[in-house]
C-alpha cells in the first residue's frame, strides 16, 4: 500500500501545477495581444489621420502625438479593466455573462469617448475640456469609440474560449494516457498468476520427482525474476533491451527444468534495442513456445527470438521449431496471444499487427509487426 502511494503521490502533484501553468501562459497571451493591438492602433491611427495632416501649415505635430499617445494609452487602460471584469463574469451562465460583459464594454466606450475628445480639445486645440463640443462630433466619435471596445470585448471573449478548448483538449488527452495505462497494467497483472501458476506446477513436479537441488535453484530464480520485475512495476512499457533482460532472467528458470533440451537463439539488431515495447510482450510468447515445442519432445528444440527495424516499424518475432499446433491445442495459445494483442491495441492503438504461423512439423512462428517509438 505505501508502494503504491509512492507511485501515485508525484502523479498528484504533476495535476496541481498544471492551472499556475494555464494561468501564466493565458497572461502572457493576453499582454501580447494588448500590447501588440494598441500599438497597432496607434500606428493605424497615424498613418490614416495624422499624416495626411502634414501639408496643413496649422499642423502641430507635436501636439497631436501627445494627443494620440493620450488616446491610445488610455484606451489601453480602459481595455484592461474590460479583461479584468471579463475574468470575473466568465463562470456566470452564458445570457448573464453577455449581458454584462457588453454593457461594460459600452460604459466603457462611452467613457473612453469622453476622453479623446477631452484630450483633443486640450491638447490640441488648448481650450477646455468641454468647451465647443457638439452632438454630431460626439456622435461620430462615440460610434468608433464603442466599436474599438466592442472589438476589444469580442477578442477577450475569443482567447478565453480558445484557452478553454486547450485546456479541455489537454484533460481529455491525460485522461485517454491514464485510461490506457491502467488498462496496459490490468492486462500486464493478469500475466503474473498464469506464469506463476505454471511455474510453482514445476517446482512441484521437481519436488515430486525428489530433484530438490533444481527444485531449490528454480525457486532462487523465481525470486530474483520477481524481484527484477518489481522494479518496473509501476511502467506499463518499457525498452526492448530491458525487456530481453527480463526474459533472459525467466529463460533461466525455465533452464533448471528443462536443462539442455531448452535452447534459445537471440537475433537482435541494435537498432531495435531502444524500441518501447509493452512490458513483459516476449515473456508470455516464449512460455508458450517452450510449453508446445520443448515441453513435448524428449530431445527438446529451439526457440529463436529476433528483432529488427524496417520501414520506420519494429519487427518482433518468437519463432520455435517444434511440431506446430494442431487445432485442437490452438486453444492452448489463449491467454499469451490474446493478452498480447489487447496491450500492443491498447499501447499503439490499432496499429499492429500480430500474426500466429504454424507450418506442419516446422513448428510456429509468432510475427509482432508495430510502429517504432523510442
Amino acid at each position: 500500500m505505501n508502494l503504491q502511494n509512492a507511485q501515485v503521490q508525484p502523479k498528484e502533484e504533476n495535476l496541481l501545477d498544471i492551472e499556475p501553468q494555464a494561468f501564466s501562459k493565458q497572461s502572457h497571451q493576453f499582454w501580447t495581444i494588448q500590447i501588440t493591438g494598441w500599438l497597432g492602433y496607434f500606428l493605424v491611427v497615424f498613418i490614416a489621420i495624422i499624416r495626411p495632416q502634414f501639408d496643413d501649415p496649422n499642423f502641430d505635430l507635436t501636439r497631436q502625438l501627445i494627443n494620440l499617445f493620450a488616446e491610445t494609452f488610455s484606451g489601453f487602460c480602459l481595455s484592461y479593466l474590460q479583461w479584468q471584469l471579463i475574468q470575473r463574469v466568465v463562470h456566470l451562465p452564458l445570457n448573464k455573462m453577455l449581458i454584462i460583459s457588453f454593457t461594460s464594454s459600452a460604459v466603457l466606450g462611452l467613457l473612453y469617448n469622453v476622453i479623446k475628445l477631452s484630450c483633443y480639445k486640450v491638447i490640441v486645440y488648448q481650450q477646455q475640456w468641454n468647451e465647443a463640443w457638439d452632438m454630431l462630433e460626439f456622435g461620430g466619435w462615440l460610434l468608433f469609440s464603442l466599436s474599438t471596445m466592442f472589438v476589444w470585448t469580442s477578442i477577450f471573449f475569443i482567447m478565453l474560449y480558445n484557452h478553454k478548448l486547450q485546456k479541455e483538449h489537454a484533460q481529455l488527452l491525460r485522461a485517454q494516457t491514464l485510461a490506457t495505462d491502467a488498462q496496459l497494467q490490468m492486462l500486464r497483472y493478469q500475466l503474473n498468476p498464469h506464469f506463476m501458476f505454471n511455474t510453482m506446477n514445476a517446482i512441484s513436479t521437481l519436488i515430486y520427482k525428489h530433484e530438490n537441488d533444481k527444485a531449490n535453484e528454480m525457486l532462487d530464480k523465481l525470486c530474483e525474476f520477481f524481484r527484477y520485475s518489481l522494479d518496473f512495476k509501476a511502467k506499463s512499457k518499457t525498452s526492448l533491451k530491458k525487456e530481453l533482460d527480463l526474459l533472459a532472467l525467466y529463460l533461466s528458470i525455465e533452464k533448471v527444468r528443462f536443462g539442455d533440451r531448452l535452447n534459445v537463439e537471440m537475433v537482435i539488431k541494435d537498432e531495435a534495442m531502444n524500441c518501447q515495447v509493452p512490458n513483459m510482450l516476449l515473456q508470455p510468447l516464449v512460455e508458450n513456445a517452450i510449453k508446445y515445442a520443448i515441453e513435448p519432445i524428449k530431445e527438446g528444440g529451439m526457440i529463436t527470438i529476433k528483432a529488427y527495424c524496417l520501414a520506420q516499424r519494429l519487427n518482433v518475432q518468437v519463432i520455435d521449431n517444434g511440431q506446430g499446433i494442431q487445432k485442437s491445442k490452438q486453444q492452448g495459445f489463449g491467454i499469451g496471444i490474446s493478452n498480447t494483442k489487447a496491450r500492443l491495441d491498447a499501447m499503439f492503438n490499432g496499429d499492429y499487427e500480430i500474426n500466429l504461423l504454424t507450418h506442419e512439423d516446422k513448428g510456429v512462428s509468432v510475427n509482432i509487426s508495430m510502429p517504432i517509438e523510442t
